[in-house]
């Protein structure tokens, strides 16, 4: 489906993904990278020996979850903007994502916007909780977005709502 599609399947989703355990254990990468290419920033990036040494630079990460803390020093770092950080702990009700953002405007604290999933698909409203932009090393920006529980394993992407971009003074689109 992937080659066909660009969405990866069910099967390849799961073969990345900890497992439940690891997941209520606190903050974890998660790397949806299903291609084959010469790259590893995600290993130079990575203190913590959670994403193994690639054997040949063509070589798919390999991530030992239980190694993780969740710090997020990959997501940046990551040029296929493939990596996430899910955090089922972070609240009773929610669970906060961390994904890369490479669009302007960049939302703020306290927007909400619409998540979606690996099609591009509306999944659900989410709220900006914290915005890391580090334009001195020239890093992708990371966005923290706290989102009902139930979706934070598919959402794997934003859209700013017209509130944000009023904010950012673009031009809101009349439906």
């Amino acid at each position: 489906m992937l080659e066909k599609t660009g969405v990866p399947t069910p099967e390849e989703i799961a073969s990345v993904f900890p497992s439940e355990e690891r997941l209520q254990q606190g903050p974890v990468v998660i790397v949806e990278c299903f291609r084959e290419i010469p790259c590893n920033p995600c290993y130079t990036a990575c203190n913590q020996d959670a994403i193994k040494e690639f054997i040949d630079i063509n070589d798919l990460p390999n991530v030992d979850h239980d190694n993780c803390n969740g710090c997020g020093l990959c997501i940046s770092n990551c040029p296929g903007l493939a990596i996430r950080v899910i955090d089922m702990t972070w609240s009773e009700e929610e669970a906060l994502v961390r994904i890369p953002y490479e669009f302007l405007p960049l939302p703020e604290k306290g927007d909400m916007v619409t998540g979606l999933d690996r099609e591009g698909k509306e999944l659900a409203q989410a709220r900006v909780e914290k915005v890391l932009n580090s334009k001195a090393m020239d890093k992708t920006p990371v966005i923290h977005l706290a989102v009902a529980k139930e979706y934070a394993k598919d959402l794997v992407f934003m859209r700013l709502g017209p509130e944000a971009k009023q904010a950012a003074g673009e031009p809101v689109e009349k439906t």
